[in-house]
């Protein structure tokens, strides 16, 4: 395929690449999340999810869908309260990342910086001259592409797949959120699962069972100690079957130069040695020259 863009200067959204490339949500939940990260505070107030779902066309089924979705992912929050007349008033949390309960609900009540809010610089407010451009606006007019936001993936196969799975966490449990550069960093400890033969659903499933009951306060850390702790041993390589039923070679105790066999049972002679005894007692002790087939017997028992 082709692609021709141009990055806008004005009237624009930054979207993550985990909410455009999410794997959980459908095109009514990512386009209904970037619509309202796009409004401004007082248009966000005015209405509800489900009238701006309404004025993208999104309703019914479809509204709910789509929300249940964010909800699932961590990106919608909801608390519902009966106020003082009796009436149920339910309030909303649009998140462009992923966020847990208790970070939704510093979020809503304002306690600390948000999750999607930078600290602010220390000192007093800067001015602006007319004409002035910040940096971050002079970059994005002038490149004809957004820079790239994450590093290279590494080359090692097995680095890359467990980098996946650390990646994947998110989708088994909103706890397990990992930035790409934490995977990163976590990867080369999850790849010695993959060398000592562990497959990677195996790996998923032992990095998100048995969570503990308040929560993952840091998903690095959680995840870090649990590649450690758990880290099984090396696995002892098995001989193959067909070499565990193959007896090895032994020394014939027929007569005539030494020579070797495979033994089937527990025989002592090899087969050649055993038809020319069979042949020899048979006509008086004289030693006949033996049939084609059984010279062929015996080749094939040597074999």
């Amino acid at each position: 395929m082709l692609r021709h863009a141009i990055a806008p200067t004005r009237r624009y959204t930054k979207a993550s690449h985990d909410v455009v490339r999410h794997q959980c949500l459908n095109s009514d939940a990512k386009i209904l999340l970037l619509y309202v990260q796009g409004l401004s505070e007082a248009d966000v107030s005015a209405r509800s999810l489900g009238e701006h779902a309404a004025r993208l066309g999104i309703k019914g089924r479809a509204y709910q869908r789509a929300k249940q979705l964010l909800t699932d992912s961590g990106y919608l929050h909801a608390w519902r309260w009966q106020g003082d007349r009796g009436r149920w008033v339910t309030e909303q949390l649009l998140a462009n990342v992923t966020l847990t309960g208790e970070e939704a609900g510093r979020a809503r009540v304002g306690d600390g910086p948000s999750p999607t809010v930078q600290a602010p610089t220390v000192g007093g407010p800067g001015t602006r001259e007319p004409g002035d451009s910040y940096p971050e606006e002079q970059r994005e007019k002038n490149l004809p592409h957004p820079p790239p936001e994450d590093p290279e993936p590494p080359a090692d196969t097995q680095l890359a797949a467990a980098e996946r799975v650390l990646l994947s966490l998110r989708h088994d449990h909103r706890d397990l959120l990992l930035g790409v550069r934490e995977a990163r960093v976590l990867a080369g400890s999850a790849a010695e699962w993959l060398r000592r033969g562990v497959s990677a659903a195996d790996l998923r499933k032992a990095l998100t069972a048995g969570l503990p009951a308040g929560g993952v306060r840091s998903a690095v850390g959680f995840v870090r100690h649990r590649l450690v702790q758990k880290l099984p041993d090396r696995a002892e390589p098995m001989p193959s079957p067909g070499d565990a039923a193959r007896p090895g070679l032994v020394t014939c105790a027929g007569p005539g130069a030494e020579h070797v066999f495979r033994p089937v049972g527990a025989e002592t002679r090899c087969g050649r040695c055993r038809v020319q005894e069979a042949s020899g007692a048979g006509d008086g002790g004289r030693t006949q020259p033996l049939p084609w087939r059984h010279r062929l017997a015996c080749d094939r028992a040597r074999a």
